[in-house]
């Protein structure tokens, strides 16, 4: 079932929203070479109690984790661990914050110290293709065309590849609502979006090929040539001009910057 949030709804979520990104920018202060996976998870876990909110991951379909961290070639739902981060590492961090009914989604990739430069520009890709979904998330769009403008910018013009088998997806009451958003597609295809919509736009772009698999642990999502993949990931309101993101990017970049442990240098 497809939900048109009321502006009230989407106020909630925003909030919700906002408290990822802020999650995110405390990720942002923390992150060094040296530390484990696992004490970002701990952290972040703490923080998000501690202002009110519940972590949407936490037990979701036995989710064992606060937080996604999805390291390197790790594209998606990687297990928080004793793995040691180093210089030169990319680090997927996904987030969800529930709070009064409605949860919010948002993640983002960090680049620690010396990162070799094809990663990085993998990173500004990927980043920008999230603004190129959301200027698609419009009243009487098709879920395609956020698809198409996405896969267009990173596959066609720059030479990634889109992960198929990930999606993103309504956000609301539920972690995981209806329509699924790809990341490809063709315009006019797909779900009509409507506006009061709310949606994750959320692009997982690899270095290599397109192809991934699961580990055992049945979450972990790793491409097969162990090349890197970034993912950035905004909680979207479909509004009738194009989309407005709920997270923000902002705080998390300001915080960032800060940190001289984090290579920012493919900023736009």
């Amino acid at each position: 079932m497809i939900y048109i949030r009321s502006n009230e709804e989407i106020e909630i979520i925003r909030k919700s929203a906002l408290m990822v990104s802020a999650t995110l920018a405390e990720v942002a202060k923390f992150l060094k070479p040296g530390i484990t996976t696992l004490s970002i998870d701990a952290m972040a876990e703490t923080f998000i109690r501690d202002n009110g909110g519940i972590p949407s991951f936490k037990g979701y379909n036995g989710f064992p984790f606060s937080l996604c961290i999805s390291v390197n070639e790790v594209v998606v739902h990687g297990f928080p661990s004793d793995y040691i981060l180093k210089d030169g590492d990319i680090i997927s961090v996904d987030c969800g914050f529930y709070r009064n009914g409605y949860h919010g989604d948002s993640a983002y990739t960090f680049a620690i110290g010396d990162v070799k430069p094809e990663v990085l520009q993998l990173l500004k890709v990927t980043k920008e293709s999230v603004y190129r979904g959301v200027a698609q998330a419009r009243d009487n769009n098709r879920v395609g065309d956020i698809g198409f403008a996405i896969e267009n910018f990173t596959s066609r013009e720059n030479n990634y590849t889109v992960v198929r088998e990930l999606v993103g997806h309504g956000v609301g009451h539920d972690l995981h609502e209806d329509p699924q958003v790809p990341n490809y597609g063709r315009r006019g295809d797909g779900k009509k979006l409507k506006s009061g919509m709310v949606i994750a736009i959320e692009p997982m772009i690899n270095l290599g090929a397109k192809e991934v698999y699961t580990l055992t642990d049945g979450w972990t999502v790793v491409t097969t040539d162990k090349k890197p993949s970034a993912h950035f990931e905004h909680t979207t309101a479909v509004r009738k001009d194009k989309g407005e993101p709920l997270s923000t990017f902002t705080v998390i970049e300001t915080a960032e910057k800060l940190n001289p442990e984090l290579n920012t240098s493919y900023f736009a």
